[in-house]
């Protein structure tokens, strides 16, 4: 394969080890009909006895010479240790153009990324790090985040080294996905995602998505630990990162990749009629340890997403971790938001039963075997989890210090009237 200065090394952490070791090599080749992307694993690496498969549905582990022309040429797993939204947009400024490549993006991006895999021009990968933020810095991230969020993030009256600080700051945590200002911070020996409010926000997003992960565990669903904190005038969230465990010699670093991966798709509003729980559903069976268990789950998120109106359940917002050597399970669950609407019809992003996406207790139930579930099962689940929402929302908005006025205006996301005709 030849790169023509599109080209990288891709290494990844393997399971129990600290140190990274080089995989395979990626390029984007530019063709007269678009970006093609091809992927191969080094003859070294597929000689290690304890080699991995960067995922189990694109990149298995064979000799073989992998070729796409989704996402311009970016393999699922591969996008997904990509910075999303609102890292591309601290990039584009840290390196003061918006013409930028996804070889470029996946370059400029720290190795704070989701999962396992990072990205260089070396054959050897470069020593870890482990340099973060600290929670003592959220002041000073959430300063630097407003003015990216209001356009003027370049303080001409800083010095020239106060600016390059500042922006080093904040590109670490620029690969977490999504479009808030995020950055990653370490505290007693854990990395949490910080997510920043901003002057914009229509409500206290922080203490809501605290909040609604709360309200997800009492529903029985496995969520991201949480925990929120004020930071100068404004609330930040801090996640748990799932995909990281501290040791004494460092963090160890668990592969993961997105629903949209599972799916072979790709943001491309045309393929989004692939966004489907149901054949998500069918796709985990393929690679979950626990296939069972894993379909239940997800049959469960889907009904709490369609109680709570969260219609940004997008498939990058659902992902799977390898928990153990080669296998893998659903991930926790998060990024969990209500959406106050006014119809009684909501649709949710991915389609969740016969009816499409749209979110009724009847179209969730109409294709319950898909999860493994029979009808008696899912209608129970349903009703249980409509129970618990309606009697706990406000309860546990409140006492994660929602105001009453933000949980007035959310107040028609939950159980909405629309949900049982």
């Amino acid at each position: 394969m030849t790169s023509k200065n599109n080209s990288c090394f891709v290494y990844i952490a393997l399971p129990e080890q600290i140190a990274p070791v080089t995989a395979g090599k990626f390029v984007i080749e530019a063709t007269a009909n678009g970006s093609v992307g091809h992927f191969v694993y080094g003859k070294s690496y597929l000689a290690r006895l304890n080699a991995v498969a960067i995922d189990p549905v694109e990149l298995k582990l064979t000799d073989k010479i992998y070729s796409t022309v989704k996402m311009e040429g970016v393999f699922g797993a591969i996008r997904d240790a990509s910075p999303d939204h609102w890292g591309r947009r601290v990039i584009q400024r840290e390196l003061n153009r918006v013409d930028v490549s996804e070889m470029e993006y996946l370059l400029s991006s720290p190795d704070d990324r989701i999962g396992a895999l990072s990205f260089g021009m070396t054959v050897e990968p470069p020593t870890v790090k482990n340099v973060f933020n600290k929670t003592f810095d959220l002041e000073k991230l959430q300063t630097i985040a407003d003015k990216i969020v209001a356009g003027d993030y370049k303080d001409e009256t800083a010095t020239l080294r106060e600016r390059v600080q500042a922006e080093e700051l904040m590109l670490i945590g620029t690969s977490m996905g999504g479009a808030r200002p995020k950055a990653v911070v370490s505290d007693n020996d854990n990395l949490w995602l910080a997510k920043f409010n901003t002057d914009k926000d229509n409500w206290n997003y922080a203490l809501v998505e605290h909040a609604m992960l709360n309200l997800a565990s009492v529903c029985g669903i496995n969520v991201a630990q949480s925990k929120t904190t004020c930071v100068g005038d404004k609330d930040a969230l801090l996640v748990k990162r799932f995909d990281r465990k501290y040791t004494e010699n460092g963090f160890l670093r668990y592969r993961m990749f997105s629903a949209l991966t599972a799916l072979r798709s790709d943001d491309s509003p045309t393929l989004r009629e692939n966004w489907s729980y149901l054949a998500l559903a069918e796709e985990l069976r393929r690679f979950s340890c626990e296939p069972r268990e894993d379909s239940k789950e997800l049959f469960i998120r889907m009904v709490f997403n369609s109680l709570i109106s969260n219609t940004d359940d997008h498939p990058r917002n659902h992902a799977f971790i390898a928990c153990e050597g080669d296998k893998w399970r659903l991930s926790p669950a998060y990024d969990l938001l209500p959406a106050p609407l006014l119809s009684e019809y909501r649709d949710l992003a991915m389609v969740i039963g016969k009816r499409g996406r749209w979110a009724n207790a009847e179209n969730l139930i109409s294709e319950c075997e898909r999860f493994l579930l029979e009808p008696e099962q899912a209608k129970y689940i349903v009703e249980k989890m409509a129970e618990v929402i309606k009697a706990n929302w406000e309860r546990l908005m409140r006492k994660a210090g929602v105001s009453k006025a933000d949980c007035e205006r959310l107040s028609s996301a939950f159980v909405y009237n629309g949900f049982w005709n």
